[in-house]
């Protein structure tokens, strides 16, 4: 393991990247839901998390897409909330 700063901005910014492309690709399907769905985006998003937990949960081998995949939701269920800004939890 390199320097942690270095590591984590690293990884930050690849994920940044990941999830734009991702984002691009899927049309924003997390975020903009198909009319007639009955549910909220943050609900989608939570149903998707659940569905990724249980995978690595019940996986014999951690995998990186699924790690990933929930890295990305958590970050979608942040932004759902509007919570962009993490500047205010830094002591």
């Amino acid at each position: 393991m390199g320097n942690i700063k270095t590591d984590i901005e690293g990884f930050t910014l690849s994920l940044s990247k990941f999830l734009i492309e991702k984002n691009r690709r899927y049309g924003n399907s997390a975020l903009e839901l198909l009319e007639g769905i009955k549910y909220t985006p943050e609900d989608g998003i939570k149903i998707r998390l659940v569905d990724k937990l249980k995978r690595v949960i019940n996986s014999d081998e951690l995998r990186k897409n699924d790690i990933v995949d929930i890295i990305g939701y958590l970050t979608l269920l942040c932004i759902c909330k509007g919570f962009t800004d993490l500047n205010d939890m830094i002591d």
